[in-house]
């Protein structure tokens, strides 16, 4: 039995904001192999290939922050 109203209060938006945190690394890692496979089928432009790598290093750079920000969450 929970005596305390706030913890399960707690609990819902902790789960809500790690659903939000997964859609939002499944987004980020979806972008970066598109733009993985589209760099990979540029060979005609090598400054739009170079952008698009560049693209893709940031949505690994922003997936790892987010699989972070999921521990620390899990964590708490």
């Amino acid at each position: 039995m929970n005596l305390n109203p706030f913890n399960s209060k707690d609990q819902e938006e902790k789960e809500n904001l790690a659903s939000v945190l997964e859609n939002s690394k499944e987004m980020e890692e979806d972008l970066m192999r598109t733009y993985l496979i589209t760099a990979e089928r540029v060979h005609d432009n090598d400054e739009l290939k170079e952008r698009l790598e560049n693209f893709a290093q940031g949505n690994a750079k922003r997936t790892k922050q987010i699989v972070d920000e999921l521990t620390d969450l899990t964590d708490q």
